[in-house]
């Protein structure tokens, strides 16, 4: 990949990648963090990426790596994130979006993980099993139950809602 496909797929690829890092952990800051480092990363290796590969798939991966180990480090810690330091996106996420990541954060990661990038994603189950490195119907089991967690999720805080 040359420098202006690089490029392309930079400014292509970004935003989406953001919006499902986010979705898998949880904190918007975090994933622009982890995507931009990911991104960082990939220039590295730009000459061995393949547009025909899905270098998407490898920025995703990478990123979600490096969130994990940033929640790792954290968590370790102690310390709970500072919120003043967190920046605000340009644009407000919608309700619905909000809900739906606040229900994902309650599933069990590998549950979370398979169901953004199937559903969110738009990945077979079998591009999710190779990403995640789990065997294919692990990824089947994780997202049928993690599918009915979030129905159940949902449904309750729709009757809090409106109770």
């Amino acid at each position: 990949m040359d420098e202006s496909e690089f490029d392309a797929f930079y400014r292509a690829s970004f935003a989406k990648l953001v919006g499902q890092i986010h979705a898998m952990c949880g904190n918007r800051a975090e994933a622009q963090d982890a995507v931009q480092e990911a991104f960082v990363r990939a220039w590295d290796h730009r000459r061995k990426l393949d547009v025909d590969l899905g270098p998407e798939a490898w920025v995703r991966t990478t990123a979600y790596r490096l969130a994990v180990s940033n929640w790792r480090k954290l968590r370790r810690g102690r310390r709970e994130p500072d919120r003043a330091l967190e920046t605000r996106p340009a644009t407000e996420p919608s309700a619905d979006l909000l809900i739906i990541n606040a229900a994902l954060a309650k599933l069990p990661e590998p549950q979370r993980r398979a169901i953004v990038l199937h559903h969110l994603c738009d990945m077979s189950v079998d591009d999710v099993a190779r990403e995640t490195g789990a065997p294919t119907g692990t990824v089947k089991a994780r997202l049928s139950r993690g599918r009915e967690a979030l129905a159940r999720i949902l449904h309750s805080e729709k009757e809090y809602r409106h109770a």
